[in-house]
């Protein structure tokens, strides 16, 4: 009863954000203004959301402006071009494509048919995805405080600046014993977010008499109550980890992400270690 009274409330406030995308077709409408408008936390709503539709904010829009198109070619009198132009285009061209892979025809052959445009639907997805490899577990986080080095860009990049901060850690003699933790913060979705403006931060919690080196500076990272979901495997297979935590186990859970990012702990080491066996701690902070 408590899984589905979630999801149905989930469910609910996803629907009113669609709502207002469909009434602002025409407007650039932010991340911000969308997350407000379903009660989300600004930091999560695109995962919230595409776990739970299935498809990117930018999937929809895109698919809700193409239903209007097909609606405008069958009952409207404008050109293909004013259609295209109006549902994002930039030229006659790139519209029919995509109008044709929606609607299996080009659009000056849909506009003949005179018929009612069938609804869209979204991708593929299935909501059991990973749900046997995954568990996730409720605990209070101690808060940490870390020498950060800001990336720019595709989160497979940060790499780099993680390998600039053990050199620097090293040259310090703070890798001789204990190796300190690594974390990095992911402060946006690559599935809504242009690549090159993705922001991410590589960190190592260094004691704290330590002087940050070139481009670093501290960062403190927020304890208290946290979903932690434990992904053993290479990096790249993180998204899986991702998408269960947000499709299944939240919406579930009775829980509400907080209005902080989620973040990532290395657990052993990535340069000894094969990549099967690389382990990473997603935590996502609970309100």
């Amino acid at each position: 009863m408590v899984r589905s009274t979630t999801f149905e409330h989930y469910s609910a406030r996803i629907e009113k954000v669609v709502a207002f995308m469909a009434q602002r077709l025409d407007q650039p409408l932010t991340l911000a203004q969308l997350a407000e408008a379903g009660h989300f936390s600004p930091y999560h709503f695109h995962r919230v959301y595409r776990g739970l539709m299935g498809e990117t904010i930018a999937n929809t829009q895109r698919r809700l402006r193409l239903h209007r198109a097909a609606h405008e070619l069958l009952h409207g009198h404008d050109g293909i071009a004013a259609i295209a132009r109006r549902a994002g285009y930039a030229s006659v061209a790139a519209f029919t494509r995509a109008f044709a892979t929606a609607y299996e025809q080009p659009p000056a052959a849909f506009r003949k048919r005179r018929a009612a445009p069938p609804a869209l639907a979204r991708a593929d997805f299935d909501p059991t995805l990973e749900s046997l490899m995954y568990s996730a577990q409720i605990s209070t986080l101690a808060p940490h405080r870390a020498v950060a080095l800001p990336h720019r860009g595709d989160y497979n990049g940060i790499g780099a600046q993680f390998e600039r901060l053990y050199g620097w850690a090293g040259a310090l003699g703070l890798l001789a014993a204990q190796p300190p933790r690594a974390f990095g913060i992911y402060y946006d979705s690559p599935a809504d977010t242009p690549a090159e403006r993705l922001r991410s931060d590589a960190c190592l919690a260094v004691p704290p008499q330590t002087a940050p080196g070139e481009g670093m500076r501290w960062i403190e990272i927020a304890g208290g109550r946290h979903a932690v979901v434990i992904h053993t495997g290479p990096y790249s297979e993180l998204q899986r980890a991702y998408d269960w935590l947000f499709c299944q186990w939240l919406p579930a859970s009775g829980e509400e992400a907080g209005d902080a990012p989620v973040y990532e702990e290395y657990l052993n080491d990535s340069r000894s270690l094969p990549p099967e066996q690389w382990q990473t701690s997603i935590c996502l902070p609970l309100k």
